[in-house]
């Protein structure tokens, strides 16, 4: 696909850079010394805060699929169910901390993760770990070797409805990668090693191919889909034992799950690069902050994605030291500053601004 690199300049200069000049942008010294030296203090993962996170995003949010499936009110199964999907995405958006997070940081928590939300929604941490790393290269984010970008931008006007909405069968998909095709890879080898290779990151590159698991990730990988094929086995067999109302409930809340995932992933980045290598600096320009005094943000970004381009500036901050750092550098750097052109109002204006981009390209495209 040929793609243009056309969109308007607005007040800050450098936060919007053409994108055939966005991968040029030299690297603000003065931001990335402030980011390193002014935040050491909360570099530390505190495990108090994760696990009670977590287990609260958990259970509370397994309690209100409950609810959502028992009840014979159709008001309160809806209510039910959006609050048990808000829930579980917040419970299921730690796979991101676990990609960045030490090993030996908060013992026991990838483990119970995965089997309290990984497992049971079918996205066990190896979807993520070893893939998302990839997207924080500095050689790699933006290429055509990144597994998270795709020049949105840049492309067709309809491929932003396109990319949010094939989100709806990531659900029954999940179900079909692990409890049909896990063990046909198990018998022929090449199923597997498509399944591997396609199927088993969380990316968005539809030229992605996964490298084989090495090292500690191998035994993980090889226990993470043992169970998550013997958990889509009892999904499917549950319509045998409750019939078919309690895997649909779960299926639609999953599905507005990952819808509203595939939204916030729209507005993480601006998607203007062209695939060039880009420095540290315009890759933070590329992606999004959507600070306070907005709250909403939290709903649709929450565990610190609310602040994804400072996450790209300290990838191992942990979630929660990243609203105080996010404090620091504002102050510290001030408005106008390089570190204030990341900073967006939220998710309308964002979407608006993408939508401008792709219409513009389609339009000089047809004038071409």
């Amino acid at each position: 696909m040929t793609m243009q690199q056309t969109i308007n300049p607005a007040a800050n200069a450098r936060a919007t850079a053409e994108p055939a000049k966005r991968a040029r942008i030299a690297d603000d010294k003065d931001m990335l010394r402030a980011a390193r030296d002014l935040t050491k203090d909360i570099a530390e993962a505190k495990a108090s805060i994760y696990w009670t996170d977590m287990l609260l995003s958990a259970g509370l949010g397994y309690a209100a699929l409950a609810l959502a499936i028992l009840t014979d009110s159709v008001p309160l199964a809806i209510a039910a169910g959006l609050a048990s999907a808000l829930l579980l995405y917040r419970a299921l958006l730690f796979i991101h901390e676990l990609s960045h997070i030490h090993r030996n940081a908060l013992p026991g928590f990838r483990k119970a993760w995965n089997l309290l939300v990984g497992i049971p929604m079918l996205t066990p941490s190896f979807m993520y770990e070893g893939v998302h790393t990839l997207h924080h290269k500095r050689t790699q984010y933006g290429t055509i070797e990144d597994p998270e970008y795709l020049p949105l931008a840049l492309m067709k006007p309809w491929s932003l409805p396109l990319f949010v909405l094939i989100a709806l069968l990531a659900p029954p998909a999940l179900v079909l990668r692990f409890g049909i095709l896990v063990p046909l890879g198990a018998v022929f080898p090449p199923i597997r090693k498509l399944v591997w290779e396609r199927v088993s990151a969380l990316s968005i590159n539809p030229d992605f191919r996964r490298r084989p698991p090495e090292g500690e990730l191998k035994p993980r990988v090889f226990w993470q889909e043992t169970l998550g094929m013997i958990w889509a086995w009892c999904l499917i067999g549950s319509i045998f034992a409750f019939g078919w109302k309690p895997i649909l409930v779960a299926l639609a809340v999953f599905s507005f799950t990952a819808v509203l995932n595939q939204l916030r992933t729209l507005v993480a980045h601006l998607w203007e690069n062209d695939g060039e290598a880009m420095t540290v600096t315009a890759q933070y320009l590329d992606s999004v902050n959507v600070p306070p005094p907005g709250r909403i943000a939290e709903i649709w970004a929450p565990v610190g994605l609310r602040y994804h381009a400072l996450h790209h500036l300290m990838p191992s901050m942990p979630y929660h030291s990243l609203p105080e750092a996010h404090r620091r550098l504002a102050a510290h750097l001030g408005a106008g500053s390089t570190f204030d052109g990341a900073n967006h109002k939220g998710m309308f204006t964002l979407v608006a601004r993408i939508a401008r981009s792709t219409m513009r390209v389609s339009r000089d495209q047809s004038i071409k």
